[in-house]
Order: C-alpha cells, then sequence, then structure tokens
C-alpha cells in the first residue's frame, strides 16, 4: 500500500463516494460528491467503477507527493494543474511516480473539481461508506468527519494504465456560462409563487455550503406551511422570508418548509459548480423527460 500526502490540504477537500444510503430514517444525510457528473468522468476516465473513492476539492489550492507509481485523473473546475513543474490537462487522466509533486492552482471557473486514483482511495467505511460528513462526523481519511487535513495520507495501490486519455469536449460543461436550471413542479404547487420563481433571475447566496444553496432575489410569497415531510436532494424549499433554498447532498433529512418542486439531478450537479453573486434561471421539465436523461447517464457510467 502506498499513498498520497496531503502538503497542502486546500480550503475544503473531502473524500466522497456514491453517498451513504439507508441511514436517512435516522436522520444521517446521504452526503456523496456534489458535482455527480465530474466525479463519474473522473473515475470512468481511470476505469475504476461506479462511486469509487475519490477526493472532492473545493476551490483549489491543493498539493500532494507520492509515495509510488500511479494514475490520476482530474476533472471539474478550470484551474492550473502541474506535475512538479509540468502542466497537464484537466478533464484528462494522467501518471503520477513516486516523490514526484501534484500542484493545483485556485479555480478560475466552477467551484469544485475531483480528483480520482486508479483502483480508488483504501480508505475504511463508515455506516457503509467513506464519504465525509463534516457536521454529522461521519467517513473521512480519519472516520470522523473531517476534511483533509496537513501531512494526512490517502492511501491507495500502485497502477498502470497504457496511456493518457482525455474527457472528449462536447461533454465537458462550460461553467462560465449562465445555467437555466429545470425543475418538476410538485402536485398542488402554488402557481402564483411557482411562476414568480421562473419569471426572474436568482443570484447565488455567498451563505450556501454542501447542505443548500440558498437564493437571493425578488421575495416569492411562501405557499401555505405543511406538515414535515422527508425531502431529497434537490428539493427546493421556501422559507418564510421567500428566498428559495434548494437542498444538496449533505441536507437534512426531513423539513416542513413548504416546497416547489425538485431540481432535475444532471442540473443539481451543474448548480453545485456556480459561484456565490452568479446568476441563475428556472425552466420546468416534465418528470418522464428527467427521468429519461438520468437513465441514459447511468447506462453510461454504470
Amino acid at each position: 500500500m502506498m499513498g498520497l500526502r496531503v502538503l497542502k490540504p486546500g480550503p475544503l477537500s473531502l473524500v466522497q463516494d456514491a453517498g451513504r444510503f439507508g441511514w436517512q430514517h435516522l436522520g444521517v444525510s446521504p452526503s456523496g460528491p456534489l458535482d455527480g457528473h465530474a466525479a463519474a468522468w473522473a473515475n470512468r476516465l481511470l476505469g475504476n467503477p461506479w462511486g469509487t473513492p475519490l477526493v472532492e476539492i473545493a476551490f483549489g489550492g491543493v498539493e500532494l507527493q507520492s509515495a509510488g507509481n500511479t494514475w490520476l485523473a482530474l476533472c471539474g473546475a478550470e484551474l492550473d494543474i502541474h506535475i512538479d513543474d509540468q502542466p497537464q490537462a484537466n478533464w484528462a487522466r494522467f501518471p503520477l511516480r513516486a516523490g514526484q509533486r501534484l500542484r493545483l492552482g485556485f479555480a478560475r471557473s466552477g467551484q469544485r473539481s475531483y480528483l480520482a486514483v486508479t483502483g480508488g482511495f483504501c480508505i475504511v467505511p463508515k455506516l457503509g461508506s467513506v464519504a465525509t460528513q463534516v457536521r454529522e462526523g461521519l467517513g473521512g481519511v480519519h472516520g470522523d468527519g473531517r476534511a483533509l487535513q496537513l501531512g494526512d495520507l490517502l492511501p491507495c495501490r500502485p497502477a498502470r494504465l497504457p496511456g493518457r486519455v482525455s474527457v472528449p469536449w462536447p461533454y465537458i460543461p462550460d461553467y462560465r456560462r449562465e445555467p437555466e436550471l429545470r425543475l418538476i413542479a410538485a402536485d398542488g404547487v402554488d402557481a402564483d409563487a411557482l411562476q414568480h420563481l421562473l419569471d426572474q433571475r436568482w443570484l447565488i447566496s455567498p451563505h450556501s455550503d454542501r447542505m443548500g444553496v440558498r437564493l437571493n432575489g425578488e421575495a416569492l410569497q411562501a405557499p401555505r406551511l405543511q406538515w414535515s415531510q422527508g425531502v431529497v436532494s434537490g428539493t427546493i424549499q421556501v422559507p418564510p422570508d421567500g428566498q428559495p433554498i434548494i437542498l444538496m447532498t449533505d441536507r437534512q433529512t426531513m423539513g416542513g418548509y413548504p416546497l416547489l418542486g425538485w431540481l432535475h439531478p444532471l442540473d443539481q450537479w451543474r448548480l453545485a459548480q456556480c459561484p456565490p453573486h452568479s446568476g441563475v434561471r428556472f425552466a420546468l421539465v416534465e418528470v418522464a423527460q428527467a427521468q429519461a436523461e438520468l437513465r441514459t447517464f447511468y447506462r453510461f457510467f454504470r
């Protein structure tokens, strides 16, 4: 067993896998990567199965040193990538040899990058997953929910691959482009509140995090209160101040705020790359179309 030694952990670097499922009845959120699209490509470039443990790097600023020969893949935010002094391509795989250092600059567009290694990082799971959930103290290198720290070792195995491969350019998102996010409207939703959401441009609040993305705009008239019920990632809630919240992977498992609907999963992943103060707009999508597109995604990556 070898590994990657953390020389600079960056602002928030978290070990993630497909998520921690089967525990929501006890209040444990699923966690997992915020951008499932970039994470899936990073693993696919290395021939790893769906959900193989990797590292989600928020904003960049990471430096790692290898204790053996392996292959890495990096997908996500636009940033500078160097092995020692040699630049590397984003959305691609590349070799890392013993003693070499991987240096990641800070993101110029997008917010999160996903670093995968051949075979995945070898970390002991907690409740069936290595996904790091800081709030609940679960997962990660030490099993207690801590983000990567200076001196941590990310264990992995030596590996060889036949050559460099990159993601075809049509599948690489343009994170500088303002997205239109598709939502599935809830049955019986307040029509006026829904139309108000669709009619305006919303700004991402700097108070957003892995639990939820808060939006700023002309306040909605919140629909009537409802009983608390189970919630899923992508749920669009309307709290009393009328500023919508979109729940993300570290969300709570129940909520009582009125809801307007659910974000298309593929667009939820795009939202994860939107920086604070950037704008988004919304459009409606039928549930059948969202299901078909998600099935296509899973057929390709799984």
